[in-house]
């Protein structure tokens, strides 16, 4: 569910007709209902309150700093993947004692700041990671906090760029290599071992793809203790699909009916890192018709925004799901590809799709762009970030302003033998 509704023809975020931001701050931009937000994060508090629980919002869906206070104010804490994003999750106000450390390429300087400033645990991804969270922790004094990353091989039945959990990805230790991997941790000096986690995909539409795994998980947590390694988390990830065309994923409750069962026999907190699920339908990107084209084999709507701003379509061959600003029952609808300005030719929004022909300097929204949409965006082409807007009620507010020219160059020099 999200907080983007047509009155009158015309698309407002909650009490806020969307023309009108556009109208202040030009386009293209992303704009975030805070709503929907909060509906969405409370959906998982309240599905899970049966066990002890902890919900990491992933970082790495949407890193906006208003994004993060509000979540942080409804007791979020954070999953993140770099030293930037530990920065932009403690500027927001998120406790460190409830954020976790994923990521397979973890460099010293960032292990060192996660450290001194406290956090709940390191997501560990090999066994050199974990000899070096120990020498690092050794060095400064402390202990490092872990969980190991276990990859029990479940197919999540989504997109290969965005499955996880496969012997053939990247990420995680290979289930029957994990307890070799927890014996070596329990022997190392400043290292605790406090849980497991396990991360198998994103944009997942299927709970079995989470009890599959979950069960592998908690048959290798009492494996764990009977070896005399004891877990008090167990981090089950994120991946909860959302609705982009016609997809139609399950509730959080529905994903806690399956799984509470299992959570409740193996008595650890239990730790979620859902951020598309709470982000995803809370955002849209906004973009102006700028011409159209047709070269007789295809008709072309060519908008402000391009692979640069929202990469996912470019990407995975995603869909959005794309709606005029102003509704007009009398205009035409055409098939059109809606492209970017963007000098590639995989610079676009969407392909061979059936609208309503919106005129020159009409206004465009893209559907569930609020994640992985500013978070991916670049400066491709030179071409300045977006702004970000966050509506609450009737008023919005404007929590990233639009880089202009001279962000592009700032940083840069010029060497003295070319002055």
């Amino acid at each position: 569910m999200h907080d983007f509704h047509y009155k009158n023809g015309e698309l407002y975020c909650e009490g806020v007709p969307v023309r009108s931001v556009a109208q202040r701050v030009g386009t293209p931009f992303y704009l975030y209902s805070s709503t929907t937000l909060t509906n969405h994060v409370r959906s998982f508090a309240g599905a899970f309150q049966e066990v002890p629980h902890l919900i990491c919002f992933a970082l790495k869906s949407n890193s906006n700093g208003a994004v993060l206070r509000l979540l942080s104010r409804e007791g979020a804490g954070a999953d993140i993947v770099s030293g930037g994003e530990l920065f932009r999750a403690l500027r927001a106000g998120i406790d460190p004692r409830k954020i976790v450390y994923a990521g397979v390429g973890k460099r010293r300087d960032e292990i060192e700041y996660a450290l001194k400033v406290g956090i709940l645990m390191f997501n560990v991804e090999s066994t050199e990671e974990l000899l070096a969270l120990d020498r690092a922790a050794k060095e400064m004094h402390a202990v490092a906090r872990i969980a190991l990353r276990v990859n029990p091989n479940i197919d999540p039945k989504t997109h290969a760029y965005i499955s996880t959990g496969l012997k053939e990805n990247k990420f995680g230790i290979p289930i029957e290599h994990a307890l070799e991997c927890y014996q070596t941790a329990k022997s190392l000096t400043h290292v605790e071992v406090t849980g497991i986690h396990q991360h198998i995909g994103s944009q997942i539409t299927e709970v079995q793809p989470f009890v599959d795994a979950l069960e592998k998980l908690v048959g290798f947590v009492q494996e764990l203790k009977a070896a005399g390694v004891g877990i008090k988390y167990i981090n089950i990830g994120g991946g909860l699909g959302i609705t982009y065309k016609d997809e139609t994923p399950p509730h959080p409750r529905d994903l806690a009916k399956a799984i509470q069962p299992m959570l409740k026999s193996a008595g650890c907190t239990l730790v979620l890192e859902p951020g598309r699920a709470i982000v995803g339908n809370a955002g849209i990107l906004v973009t102006n018709a700028l011409y159209h084209k047709d070269s007789g084999e295809k008709k072309f709507l060519i908008v402000d925004a391009g692979m640069n701003d929202l990469i996912r379509p470019s990407l995975y061959e995603a869909y959005h799901d794309i709606r005029p600003v102003l509704e007009d029952p009398s205009a035409e609808k055409m098939v059109f590809d809606v492209v970017g300005p963007i000098c590639e030719s995989g610079d676009f929004l969407a392909k061979d799709r059936e609208m309503q022909d919106v005129k020159q300097g009409g206004l465009i929204a893209v559907m569930g762009a609020g994640a992985y949409g500013f978070s991916m965006s670049s400066n491709y082409n030179s071409r300045p970030r977006v702004a970000e807007v966050m509506a609450r009620g009737n008023e919005y507010f404007i929590v990233r302003e639009r880089e202009t020219y001279n962000d592009l160059i700032k940083g840069e020099k010029i060497p003295r033998w070319l002055e």
